[in-house]
């Protein structure tokens, strides 16, 4: 009988004092940063652990392949300029001989087929203008978007953060779609702990959680903001995840060990 009551003792006791789980802090905004274009990699301005301001350059891509089209729409500029300048001269000359000939055939001294060559010389020439100008703009709006493909080179940090990760070295080929560095911030943390099975009917979505990390001594009160309804197949264990306010004077980290207590 009293080994009941003193069983029964360690679980009130147990109970009392909350669930304990260990825990790791996690970022919920860590992003992948990579480039559009395939290049060698022509120079890398930060590191791993670096902290990095919005829009700032983390590296750059080589110019290669961008300076080469640009030469080309520079030349298409200038084929469009030198063909609006040709066919506007033969424009000025068709109409001349247009407005000659109209005033000839009034006067009977040149046949109406003479006259219908030289409205349709005009209109042609006119015609040949109006697609000379319209190439030019194309070409004008061509080389805006190839000076655009410019700042795709600069692989800038999309808002303040920490480098965690970093793929890319100078003189290295980048490939589009694999990232060259990740980037996480501090703003919107969590701690992901594992529970077992037993343990899961007394956690619910909303509870209140005392959050401990011990490498720095800081307290912090958390809500169970999900649980992932999928368990470990090796450990039989889910996954909690607890945010938190944290306060700005005090620098969490993700990767930190942390203590969860729930009530």
């Amino acid at each position: 009988m009293k080994k009941v009551i003193v069983s029964m003792l360690f679980a009130a006791l147990a109970f009392a004092e909350g669930l304990t789980l260990s825990g790791t802090v996690m970022s919920e905004d860590t992003k992948m940063l990579g480039t559009r274009y395939m290049g060698f990699v022509k120079k890398v301005y930060v590191g791993e652990g670096d902290w990095v301001k919005q829009d700032q350059v983390l590296y750059e891509i080589d110019s290669k392949e961008i300076d080469l089209a640009k030469s080309q729409v520079e030349l298409m500029i200038s084929q469009a300029r030198l063909a609006i300048a040709m066919n506007q001269n033969m424009y000025e000359f068709a109409k001349t001989n247009y407005e000659r000939h109209k005033r000839l055939y009034k006067k009977g001294m040149v046949s109406k087929f003479d006259l219908e060559r030289m409205e349709l010389m005009y209109k042609n020439t006119k015609d040949m203008v109006q697609i000379a100008k319209k190439q030019l703009q194309q070409a004008k709006a061509k080389l805006a978007e190839v000076l655009h493909q410019y700042e795709y080179l600069k692989i800038k940090a999309p808002n303040d953060g920490v480098i965690i990760q970093k793929m890319v070295q100078e003189g290295q080929l980048t490939i589009p779609g694999f990232p060259g560095m990740v980037i996480t911030t501090l703003d919107n943390l969590k701690v992901v702990a594992e529970i077992g099975e037993s343990n899961l009917k007394d956690v619910k979505i909303g509870q209140k959680v005392d959050i401990y990390i011990p490498s720095i001594a800081y307290e912090a009160q958390g809500v169970v903001t999900s649980i992932i309804p999928a368990a470990n197949p090796m450990t039989h264990k889910f996954k909690v995840k607890v945010s938190f306010k944290k306060d700005k004077n005090v620098r969490v980290i993700p990767g930190m060990y942390a203590k969860l207590t729930f009530n």
